[in-house]
């Protein structure tokens, strides 16, 4: 534990001393940072989002740097602290953004599929024969994987959703609990080193036209548990902000893949690759129903019925 403390605290300040320039008096950089989370490989994170901010830096002509980080409480902190002010968040980060780092929603994402909403898998090997109840019982025979602990399809939905009402605690129930991400719980479920992980619909659909080693795990796995609907990513950038820059990063968001034309088919190719159709406006509200299945994570578990 104190050696995990020690990293951590030397990742973050590695990441709040080179993640952009020092801040002008209004809170604005000469050069904006853009964080993102890695919730698969960074290249291909990478690949995703550096043409948007190319296309943000010709048609807004400000100074946009991507920055990644796998750690969400960290990238929460960033904001918090003025070393980045714009970001693609899942909600849960987003609401951490919103009640503690000087952060709002100005804009939501749509999916490919038009839905706004996504949910929260529980991911087993094909011909394990696992299965939900079997899942449940809570023995501690079986190996699990869960998302980082600010992941909000890969810790919050599971527990608010399944865990929680049921009266029980990952920790008490399984053999062991391994934290990871999206990716890694995927592959370590198909190669098998946890007998069951968390993931999302989201992350499945980008893994089916993924990497080939994706793709292959995907095919070695099946969903034995889906949860309702969760709010989809928000988009969030500091409130103090120069208020012209506010809105020229939100009128871009807004009309990004809306143009006719050659310019607008390239930007409706990029959100395709993101698994998306557009953004569309928000605010905070947005995030409702995720700090109400905060809460419900945040307290005691019921007895578990005998």
């Amino acid at each position: 534990m104190i050696a995990r403390t020690l990293a951590l605290t030397l990742l973050a300040a590695t990441l709040l001393a080179g993640c952009g320039k020092t801040p002008e008096a209004n809170g604005t950089p000469a050069e904006l940072q853009f964080s993102v989370q890695t919730v698969e490989d960074v290249s291909l994170m990478k690949s995703y989002w550096q043409p948007v901010v190319d296309d943000m830096q010709k048609a807004t002509g400000l100074k946009v740097k991507l920055f990644f980080s796998p750690n969400y409480s960290l990238l929460v902190q960033a904001m918090g602290s003025n070393q980045t002010q714009l970001a693609w968040f899942s909600a849960l980060p987003a609401v951490e953004a919103t009640q503690r780092s000087n952060a709002t929603v100005f804009a939501r994402t749509i999916l490919d599929n038009g839905r706004g909403t996504y949910s929260s898998v529980i991911l087993t090997r094909k011909g394990s024969g696992l299965t939900l109840d079997k899942l449940m019982k809570c023995d501690k025979t079986l190996d699990f994987g869960i998302g980082d602990a600010q992941s909000t399809t890969g810790t919050l939905a599971p527990i608010a959703f399944l865990f929680k009402p049921a009266g029980i605690t990952p920790q008490d129930c399984f053999k062991t609990v391994r934290s990871a991400n999206h990716q890694a719980n995927l592959l370590a479920v198909a190669n098998g080193l946890v007998d069951a992980s968390t993931n999302n619909t989201t992350g499945l659909a980008f893994y089916r036209d993924g990497t080939p080693e994706a793709k292959a795990a995907v095919a070695k796995t099946e969903v034995i548990w889906t949860s309702p609907d969760v709010p989809e990513s928000a988009m969030v950038y500091r409130k103090d902000l120069d208020p012209e820059v506010q809105t020229k990063i939100r009128d871009f968001f807004l009309n990004y893949g809306k143009a006719q034309g050659p310019q607008g088919d390239h930007e409706r190719t990029v959100l395709a690759g993101l698994k998306y159709s557009r953004f569309e406006p928000a605010d905070d509200s947005y995030l409702a129903p995720v700090v109400e299945l905060k809460k419900v994570a945040d307290t005691a578990p019921a007895a578990k019925a005998p």
